[in-house]
């Protein structure tokens, strides 16, 4: 079995990007990790370069600025990276997610056990999502619990959006007339969480890359400012972060927020305050889904 991961980066360090540390995070799992590098003038790529990684494959890129709505621009880079990778599976790991040290040989057995089994398309992970400092999550309805970040390599697939995939359906017939459709992918859950802490950067660098990142969207899709959120919508942190983001947490980390006592949420986040209400009492999980799980891992 032959893995790849596979990222996407542009201006890391000036946005406060652990690209390194994530990188690092795969390597022991993957055979090669190939990275598409956008035009940056912060020393990102001398960074990737001074890894000094045999497995390191950098893909120079250019982003396509007339592109601006639906981050399909972060979507196309994402398809420059994967179209890149030889593994029979694919592993893409966004540039501020962490796969912890106890979870590599966990994850390696799940594909290795699903290789054989053509139904399952994606392995899907469990997410934890920092939010103003590296001891709370983000555990709203809105910050999506699952994705699917490994995916066969000789699958069909697109990201026609963001940064879910989309696999092409068989020809089907319609009239006289032969069209494509797509459709979510088949999925093994894992039970097994991917660590994201692209929202517990310290703020400066949050606000940039919320400046930088929303001009790719219809409207707002990431946050300038901590503390903009309702109570409910934050739990502590009681796990054990992964050993490599030691030095980022105590370095480039924020280290506290306060809640704004002064915001009021809108409609969307009331909808999500009721929604997180019902899932409490009653179990059930409302997070949006991009695939259709079929099985569910037990290491």
């Amino acid at each position: 079995m032959r893995v790849s991961c596979f990222s996407i980066i542009r201006d890391g360090v000036r946005l406060g990007y652990p690209f390194e540390e994530s990188i690092r995070s795969a390597l022991p799992l993957c055979d090669e990790f190939v990275v598409a590098v956008g035009e940056s003038d912060d020393g990102t790529r001398g960074r990737l370069q001074a890894m000094r990684e045999p497995k390191l494959k950098i893909i120079d890129t250019r982003w396509n600025e007339r592109v601006r709505t639906h981050g399909y621009v972060v979507a196309q880079q994402k398809m420059i990276a994967q179209y890149n990778c030889t593994g029979d599976w694919a592993f893409y790991l966004e540039c501020d997610e962490i796969l912890h040290e106890d979870d590599v040989e966990r994850v390696r057995s799940a594909m290795q056990h699903y290789l054989a089994d053509e139904e399952v398309e994606v392995l899907v992970f469990d997410y934890l999502h920092f939010y103003g400092d590296p001891r709370h999550l983000n555990v709203s309805p809105a910050a999506y619990r699952k994705a699917a970040r490994i995916v066969r390599n000789d699958l069909r697939t697109f990201a026609p959006d963001g940064l879910y995939w989309a696999v092409i359906k068989n020809k089907t017939w319609h009239g006289s007339r032969n069209k494509r459709r797509a459709r979510y992918p088949r999925a093994a859950a894992l039970n097994i969480p991917l660590y994201h802490y692209g929202n517990c950067r310290e703020a400066s660098r949050l606000k940039a890359k919320a400046e930088v990142g929303n001009q790719y969207w219809d409207k707002p899709a990431f946050d300038s400012s901590y503390g903009e959120i309702y109570r409910d919508a934050v739990a502590p942190f009681t796990g054990r972060h992964p050993a490599i983001m030691r030095t980022w947490i105590r370095t480039q980390a924020n280290q506290s927020f306060e809640f704004n006592p002064d915001y009021r949420p809108g409609g969307r986040e009331k909808k999500h305050r009721l929604v997180r209400t019902l899932e409490r009492r009653f179990g059930w999980d409302f997070s949006k889904r991009h695939f259709r799980i079929i099985r569910s891992y037990q290491a």
